[in-house]
């Protein structure tokens, strides 16, 4: 970089994003793996997550994620996301949100990606991980349970389908009919046999169950239901009473990060006393130094890291460098010192 000409800001919208992440199924898994084990080989930094949160309501929020990768090519950068549940039903998504990307030398700003997309692929990668570091049956599922039957649903069905599992069932419930609706004809599109199910019986019917609601408290706590243990993704964080919790074999992605803001394992927690019941952390579960449980539910509760949306638009940005897209070149002052030269 010139000393007296900061860099471009490139911008970088929803259609290359999405374009890429249907290109590169496989690169975003290995990707998000690797940024599992860098954050817990010391090569990224992954601090506390911040919520912008409202007087007016308890559900909507924004949250930013700071985080930097120092791996062979070091970048830092910062996602800024939004979740308001309400926009589902004025035709909006719940989530929005802003990538930045800094530069790791001379901090300055390199790229704005559209966030949306990249958090809910990282996070479906994420699903798809910790399903086949604890299901019995790696690759295989007779009936996969979805229960949130939005985008985070769809990605996350996607993206199995796209690593090789075979789905012999799927079974669908969200509070909104329509949305499940929604996502069964999503998935015989693409030839996933599914049908929509009262919550009970998606549950209890299925060995594999995601859960992806925007749920701020437990609703379910029905620890029976879960008797046949199956493998729990779960995404949404706080569906699960603490009693179902304790019950199961846990695995985080982040321990000391899943260990508040009311979730569900922060929950447990609180009520145990002790962490005993948390079997470790996916880097962990990646090495294969954690054995899943076939006799308790074993449930996978991923809090969300910032370098993992990091890794992703890194690569996103980098590929799509060549490709037409806005750049700015003058979005930067001129330096001060430039000026005295």
């Amino acid at each position: 970089m010139d000393k007296h000409h900061p860099p471009a800001l490139s911008l970088l919208g929803a259609e290359p994003i999405e374009a890429w992440l249907q290109a590169n199924p496989g690169r975003l898994l290995e990707l998000v793996a690797q940024a599992y084990l860098d954050a817990a080989e010391g090569r990224a930094g992954n601090p506390d997550s911040h919520f912008l949160r409202f007087a007016d309501s308890d559900r909507n929020r924004i949250i930013a994620l700071p985080a930097v990768l120092d791996d062979a090519q070091p970048i830092a950068g910062l996602k800024w996301i939004a979740s308001f549940p309400e926009n589902t039903h004025h035709g909006l998504d719940r989530a929005s949100a802003l990538i930045i990307l800094n530069d790791r030398h001379t901090g300055y700003p390199l790229a704005c990606l559209e966030g949306s997309l990249i958090s809910a692929a990282r996070t479906a990668a994420s699903a798809v991980l910790g399903a086949r570091c604890l299901h019995p049956t790696p690759g295989h599922s007779a009936a996969f349970g979805v229960v949130g039957c939005g985008p985070i649903a769809w990605r996350t069905l996607r993206l199995l389908q796209q690593a090789g599992w075979a789905l012999e069932q799927i079974h669908l419930c969200d509070l909104d009919p329509a949305r499940a609706e929604r996502l069964r004809q999503h998935c015989q599109a693409v030839g996933l046999p599914a049908q929509v199910r009262p919550l009970e019986r998606c549950v209890r019917d299925s060995d594999l169950l995601l859960f992806a609601t925007s749920a701020v408290r437990p609703g379910i706590d029905q620890s029976a239901w879960f008797e046949h243990a199956p493998t729990v993704l779960h995404l949404s964080l706080r569906d699960l009473a603490p009693g179902v919790m304790l019950a199961a074999q846990n695995l985080a992605d982040d321990v000391g990060h899943c260990l508040k803001a009311a979730t569900s394992l922060e929950l447990a927690w609180r009520q145990a006393g002790h962490q005993r019941f948390i079997a470790g952390d996916i880097s962990q579960a990646l090495r294969g130094q954690i054995t899943p449980d076939r006799t308790r539910p074993r449930i996978f509760s991923p809090f969300g890291m910032g370098v993992l949306d990091l890794a992703v638009a890194r690569a996103i940005h980098h590929d799509c460098a060549a490709q037409p897209h806005l750049r700015v070149a003058d979005f930067f002052p001129r330096p001060y010192q430039a000026d005295q030269a």
